[in-house]
């Protein structure tokens, strides 16, 4: 490694251990393509057949740097690439490019502000028309152009001179250090400049229904309320695909779409997988693949910090003491996942072990409530104000867990004098601008906060994300900390693992303290497939379980 003991910024042995994501080990920089796996089986020389996979919620965002929920994800990494991928092991790896930027190669400056990438030449957008530099700059500059609404500006904010070098060259500089961009960018998907740019209306473009992507698979039809189905793209310059065709199907309800993975009329069983409460069974079918895998997502009750009664520490704090999480996990959910005091995966290199345990205690949740001036009313529910403390609760019809935990929480809330009234709402409802403008009181949720496995999450907890007040970001709980807001800057701009560990080992200390969330447990996802079903690999680094649909195959 050159240059690493000269006394400069010191970027480079920061760079090489950049990202150490789960087990403390993940992130590093490969200089490789994405490699086949050595499976028993050999993949066809053509594409053949086709896999189901049911969803319990329907994809409908297909512009993939418009603000979108985990089952967008599946078909953004069948249809779109980026300039570069995370693969299972956290290793980030080429995509788009041809190698991924470092000080080593010459792709990332000493001080870490000027980038350099190189691109393929055999790249194509599904109408043919070549994928060249032009796109990556039109790409770039669209997420951080105000009138088109992107999911995450952060960190592509600080780009700067962005230069078109040739068409298989790209450079820029970066305003400030931004130590999580490199993991940013293995989930910002390229699009086509030749199609958007002469749109009027981005963010109503036909493009958004039908998308052309560079992707293994390309869009194929869509019938609302039941299926998405993609078809293989010959032309693809990477593995595969092997199938001719990836169907995303619907199926709200839980327990049907396990019946469904029963019965066989489902390859694949997708978010949110096969419920807990079925995996004693499901374990034992015939023909079926079945395995828990730990992963990086929290469910949550996210309180609205905007609404009255959630300003108040007392409320947070007493509503955490009722929530008896032991059983919850035990008796709705067979014990499968685990509890969760932070947003942090507890395999990330970044996870707080310290934090305070959640205590199950009414009595003192209504000690806490008494001392504040929450009074029981005539009902038995507690006014302070002429303010009643009663809320609303929402989360996805045909969740039946989270159903059933709603109506548990709902009876042990009223033991202290809280009203929790239950308003679910079908998914295409539930994640649109309900939760993306914050017009909920509180919502039952499973969020994955990390990128790529970097511990960044400024755009879930700084105030500046808050999209209901003009930001942007995913700041739904409307959280804002003043001391969080500059942790996380400095988070964001220090290389060095060992300091970033410490600063954000603070922030989950003090979100913990403020609680905007409710934590209930750290998923561990059941996956399930039929036997058949080669090249499917579970990626604790991506939210979904079709990141690299391609390799798939029937054996």
């Amino acid at each position: 490694m050159t240059n690493q003991n000269n006394g400069k910024s010191g970027f480079s042995r920061r760079a090489t251990l950049r990202m150490m994501a789960a087990g403390g080990a993940a992130g590093l920089i490969a200089p490789n393509l994405l490699g086949k796996p050595a499976f028993a089986a050999t993949p066809p020389e053509t594409p053949t057949g086709r896999i189901v996979v049911g969803l319990s919620q329907e994809p409908t965002v297909f512009n993939p740097l418009m603000p979108h929920i985990e089952v967008d994800d599946g078909v953004d990494f069948s249809v779109f690439d980026a300039l570069f991928r995370i693969d299972v092991d956290g290793v980030i790896v080429p995509n788009l490019a041809t190698e991924v930027p470092s000080l080593e190669n010459g792709g990332i400056s000493e001080d870490g502000l000027n980038w350099r990438v190189h691109l393929r030449d055999d790249v194509t957008w599904h109408d043919g028309t070549p994928f060249t530099a032009e796109d990556v700059k039109y790409t770039l500059e669209l997420i951080v152009n105000p009138d088109f609404r992107a999911w995450r500006t952060t960190g592509h904010e600080l780009v700067r001179d962005i230069t078109v070098v040739s068409p298989t060259e790209i450079t820029w500089r970066m305003e400030e250090p931004f130590a999580p961009y490199l993991s940013f960018l293995t989930e910002t998907f390229m699009v086509p400049k030749h199609i958007l740019e002469t749109e009027e209306n981005l963010n109503e473009a036909a493009f958004n229904q039908a998308p052309i992507g560079t992707g293994a698979f390309k869009w194929g039809k869509r019938l609302a309320g039941d299926r998405l189905e993609l078809v293989a793209n010959p032309e693809y310059f990477g593995e595969g695909p092997y199938i001719e065709q990836l169907v995303f199907k619907y199926i709200p309800d839980m327990t049907v779409l396990y019946a469904q993975f029963k019965s066989g009329d489902i390859d694949l069983v997708g978010q949110a997988y096969i419920t807990p409460d079925n995996y004693a069974e499901a374990k034992t079918l015939p023909d079926r693949v079945v395995t828990p895998e730990p992963k990086g997502s929290v469910e949550s009750i996210y309180l609205n910090q905007d609404l009255p009664v959630f300003q108040e520490q007392a409320v947070r704090e007493a509503l955490y003491l009722a929530m008896d999480r032991t059983s919850i996990i035990d008796a709705l959910y067979y014990g499968v996942p685990s509890p969760a005091e932070t947003f942090m995966p507890p395999q990330s290199y970044y996870y707080n072990p310290d934090l305070p345990k959640q205590e199950f205690n009414l009595d003192r949740a209504r000690e806490i409530l008494d001392a504040a001036g929450w009074v029981p009313g005539s009902d038995g529910i507690r006014e302070k104000d002429g303010l009643r403390l009663s809320f609303a609760n929402s989360t996805t019809v045909g969740n039946h867990l989270r159903e059933q935990t709603q109506q548990f929480l709902q009876q042990t809330f009223a033991e202290i004098g809280v009203e929790m009234k239950i308003d679910n709402l079908p998914p295409a409802v539930m994640w649109g601008d309900f939760w993306g403008q914050s017009q909920f009181d509180s919502v039952m949720v499973g969020i994955t906060y990390l990128v790529g496995g970097d511990p960044d999450v400024t755009y879930r907890f700084h105030t500046d994300a808050i999209a209901a007040k003009g930001g942007s970001g995913s700041n739904n709980a409307q959280y804002s900390n003043p001391e969080v807001d500059a942790l996380l800057i400095a988070g964001s701009r220090e290389f060095d693992p060992k300091k970033r560990q410490a600063i954000y080992f603070k922030i989950q200390e003090i979100i913990r303290h403020d609680l905007p969330f409710l934590p209930l447990f750290v998923y561990t996802n059941v996956y399930g497939y039929k036997a058949g079903i080669e090249g499917f690999a579970v990626n604790s680094n991506t939210r979904t379980e079709s990141w690299k649909a391609a390799a798939w195959y029937w054996s």
